[in-house]
């Protein structure tokens, strides 16, 4: 199966349930199909649950859902050990996060320190609990969601964790046609809508996710390209409305992000229109205002926007 048929089989199994989300479905898939996490942010009821979860059931891959809550502990995640009496030793019994496919459901009512239990496993792909290293499943991924943070009951993530993260993808209140659309197909269901029951099928296979990212791997990048990926980063760094800018590992995943969504369209090179596309999904939650651009009220979409539009495009 090509990437393309892969893209339009899962892209149609989603079709079936959520309406109104291109976007946000199109970065989702692109960071699932290279390696990537992804937090979705936005107000609650607008789908960001129930679009993990489609996603989830069109995948024949383990799927595990956490709920994060204030008291939540970091083993409550990664596993603890216990004392097993026939063999007089401890056992590690792994947490959920040992699964292909984990949902952090409202990461951000988590505690900082329960929030940062998930580092390792979203970089190294392993957890290391009493000096030994457990390796996770291949593929996996994390899909976590946040409310705003100006909201009651929520903590700011972690600046190292946000940059772990391929995307944050904002989600937003749907259009007015499609927001009826959505009230005409799931009044029936009460609000309680299920993937599965709304005929969702498992499409792919864990090989099948495992050969998208070889192709993306593959996908040509000229050299002017990274050239214009580099100055972006050093604009972020340069900018004075920003205390703190883009790092090495920002560029990485703005990379390969664009990678991604060229495949998406079905080019195996990158244009500097992919880097466009992919730069405010990978960049907004990985820099920081300084504390006079936060008094005047700009947002880090704002401040990157005009970045994105100072720096010379290559031809």
């Amino acid at each position: 199966m090509s990437f393309d048929s892969r893209y339009e089989t899962i892209r149609r199994e989603i079709a079936k349930v959520i309406y109104g989300l291109d976007e946000v479905i199109d970065f989702s898939l692109a960071a699932l199909f290279s390696s990537g996490h992804v937090l979705l942010e936005g107000p609650p009821g607008t789908a960001k649950t129930l679009l993990v979860r489609t996603i989830a059931a069109a995948l024949n891959l383990d799927y595990r859902r956490i709920q994060m809550t204030p008291d939540l502990l970091p083993n409550d995640i990664t596993g603890s050990s216990i004392y097993r009496e026939d063999t007089h030793a401890f056992e590690f019994r792994q947490g959920p996060v040992f699964t292909h496919f984990l949902l952090a459901d409202e990461i951000n009512r988590a505690s900082a320190r329960t929030q940062s239990a998930l580092l390792e496993s979203m970089q190294e792909l392993s957890v290391t609990y009493d000096g030994q290293t457990h390796r996770l499943p291949d593929p996996f991924m994390i899909f976590a969601t946040q409310n705003p943070i100006e909201q009651e009951g929520t903590y700011p993530l972690p600046l190292a964790q946000l940059d772990r993260f391929m995307f944050k993808v904002c989600v937003s209140y749907p259009e007015p046609a499609e927001e009826e659309r959505v009230l005409q197909q799931h009044h029936a269901a009460g609000g309680l809508s299920n993937p599965a029951a709304m005929g969702v099928r498992a499409v792919l296979e864990p090989g099948d996710i495992l050969a998208a990212r070889e192709t993306i791997r593959q996908t040509r990048v000229r050299e002017e390209i990274v050239a214009y990926v580099r100055r972006l980063l050093q604009a972020t760094r340069d900018e004075d409305a920003l205390a703190v800018g883009a790092s090495p590992r920002a560029g990485l995943m703005l990379l390969m992000g664009a990678k991604s969504l060229a495949r998406l369209t079905g080019r195996d090179f990158i244009t500097p229109d992919d880097i466009k596309t992919a730069f405010l999904p990978a960049m907004r939650h990985r820099v920081v205002l300084s504390p006079s651009a936060e008094l005047e009220g700009r947002t880090p979409d704002e401040v990157l926007a005009y970045l994105l539009e100072t720096i010379e495009v290559p031809r």
